[in-house]
């Protein structure tokens, strides 16, 4: 070990600034870009459609974009668990929608109180996550296989349930409000605050634990840049969407409702995938299962608990979808898991597993809403939406192959 390494590690940090700048160029030159080429998309695409359309940039498309991405955003990171671990579930979509099938024959029919419809929603996640689980962890049957099966199966029972071409409309004042109603203008400040505080609180946690460890930790000082960047963003947002947006009498402002529950799911996941045992062992089951199984990682629970949260998730989702288009029919989510999972990959989350974080399918479902949001302001022909989404992602499967291989050449 060289002199100035010693030193590093004894002093408790991983070098100075310019070392961190200059390791993130070389990961991104190995291949290891993460974001990066969603968020130069996004960039892109917001300047294209804002320099094509004088409505894209403003507060009112503004909040329609955010509002129409938490679904696929949802979506994308529900599959995220599955994908980590390089395989796949084409029965999301329908998966969430069965689950409100569920829920509004239960509340509208039924007479259960909607809490408890709820509830036997997510209990319908559960089953299906544990049944693909079971078939793709135990018995060894590809996960393409079983969830396509699914996929067809449950459009069926979507339509006994609810009849052939039966839509019903969703009259649960609180539920329809999560889409689309707004928070107080101060409940956003505190949002923000509330997410601030608790970045601040974890990143100081894990700094303790590496030091009483003697662990090196990064520069002080990124960790401010990175809560200034993420303080001046989220004022950014809360502001815009605190100003009135409507076009009349009635005044609209304040964040929208879904955006706590949206960004409180996302928090909490990441937690999971980056600071717990079983985040840990799911990075390690996509990277190598072999390599895991030898480590005394139990594999098959790993695989089923992803297919189960990623079922679990995929409701959340089906009640955000509910709740802005205000009826859950026959057809729900049929078409929703390929918008996921091209979120996803366009986000940056590998296909071949191990690699990708949720806030990567969170950008990656921005990026594909913006691409609807803007080609629809242009009134282009919807065929023209799926050709430009396809195509990218074809190009973000391709830089993901590209990269992946890279990283491999350079090891």
């Amino acid at each position: 070990m060289s002199t100035t390494t010693t030193t590093t590690i004894s002093s408790g940090h991983e070098g100075t600034i310019r070392d961190q700048v200059k390791n993130y160029f070389v990961r991104v030159k190995s291949g290891e870009m993460g974001a990066l080429p969603s968020v130069i998309s996004l960039i892109f695409l917001t300047a294209l459609f804002a320099s094509l359309n004088p409505y894209f940039l403003t507060k009112l498309n503004f909040a329609n974009l955010l509002v129409q991405s938490a679904t696929l955003m949802m979506l994308s990171m529900a599959l995220v668990f599955v994908i980590l671990i390089a395989e796949i579930d084409l029965s999301a979509g329908v998966t969430s929608g069965l689950s409100m099938a569920f829920f509004i024959i239960l509340t509208n029919k039924a007479g259960w109180d909607w809490r408890v419809s709820i509830l036997a929603g997510f209990v319908v996640g559960f089953v299906v996550g544990s049944f693909i689980g079971f078939f793709v962890a135990k018995v060894g049957v590809p996960s393409f296989v079983v969830t396509l099966g699914l996929f067809l199966g449950f459009q069926g029972l979507q339509l006994a349930l609810l009849g052939d071409g039966g839509i019903y409309r969703v009259e649960v004042p609180e539920l329809k409000s999560i889409m689309n109603d707004n928070m107080p203008q101060w409940a956003g400040w505190l949002m923000l605050g509330i997410f601030l505080t608790l970045t601040l609180l974890i990143n100081f946690y894990d700094r303790m634990r590496r030091k009483k460890s003697n662990l090196p930790n990064r520069p002080l000082i990124l960790l401010f840049i990175k809560l200034g960047v993420m303080a001046g963003l989220g004022a950014g947002c809360v502001s815009i969407l605190n100003v009135n947006r409507s076009l009349s009498a009635i005044a609209i402002a304040g964040v929208p409702i879904v955006m706590p529950f949206a960004i409180t799911i996302l928090f909490v996941g990441t937690l999971v995938l980056d600071r717990t045992r079983f985040g840990r062992h799911l990075y390690a089951v996509g990277g190598n299962p072999e390599a895991a199984r030898r480590a005394g990682i139990k594999v098959p629970k790993i695989r089923m608990s992803a297919f189960i949260i990623c079922s679990m998730l995929s409701v959340v989702a089906g009640i955000f979808n509910a709740s802005r288009i205000g009826t859950v029919e026959a057809t729900a989510g049929k078409s929703m898991v390929l918008s996921g999972v091209a979120a996803a990959v366009v986000g940056g989350v590998s296909l071949f597993g191990g690699r990708g974080r949720l806030a990567h399918a969170a950008v990656g479902a921005v990026v594909i809403s913006i691409i609807d949001n803007g080609l629809g302001l242009l009134g282009l022909p919807a065929g023209i939406n799926f050709l430009v989404t396809g195509g990218v992602l074809i190009l973000a499967a391709t830089v993901d192959a590209v990269s992946r291989k890279r990283a491999g050449a350079t090891k």
